[in-house]
């Protein structure tokens, strides 16, 4: 087996929210909202939605903070080339939702096509706009 690095390393964006500056009461709705995000893109793909804490709660060795009370994980693509077979290691993407005692914490690594990070980055900045992220589903690209 060959081991070696790509892009060094990954930079991680995260946003933490209290849950008086979002509209969104849980997990699930955030999660709702960015899937309708990523289901209306014309070039993302959306996965599949996990639940990491159930997984982890079936596990006779789980552990799971007491910080976290749900968690999510959104899985989807945003790749338009396949450069190189160790591209794939890099996907597929994904959005990590956690809902905490006071607010939510959502983060991803960051996605080395300008173009779709800053689309991502747009996906999860809306939730901070408080009653308008519900409604809204921008499918601009900058």
């Amino acid at each position: 087996m060959h081991h070696c690095s790509r892009l060094e390393t990954y930079p991680v964006f995260s946003l933490s929210l209290d849950k008086s500056e979002t509209c969104f009461k849980t997990v699930d709705e955030i999660t709702s909202h960015l899937k309708k995000k990523i289901e209306a893109d014309k070039i993302a793909h959306l996965i599949s939605i996990f639940d990491p804490c159930s997984y982890i709660r079936s596990l006779d060795q789980g552990q799971i903070s007491s910080d976290i009370l749900a968690a999510r994980s959104i899985v989807f693509c945003f790749g338009i080339t396949l450069p190189s077979p160790e591209v794939m290691a890099e996907r597929p993407r994904s959005i990590g939702i956690c809902e905490l005692n006071g607010g939510f914490f959502v983060t991803f690594i960051e996605v080395p096509m300008p173009v779709a990070n800053t689309t991502i980055e747009n996906w999860v900045r809306s939730l901070a706009d408080p009653c308008q992220a519900r409604y809204q589903t921008d499918t601009r690209r900058l």
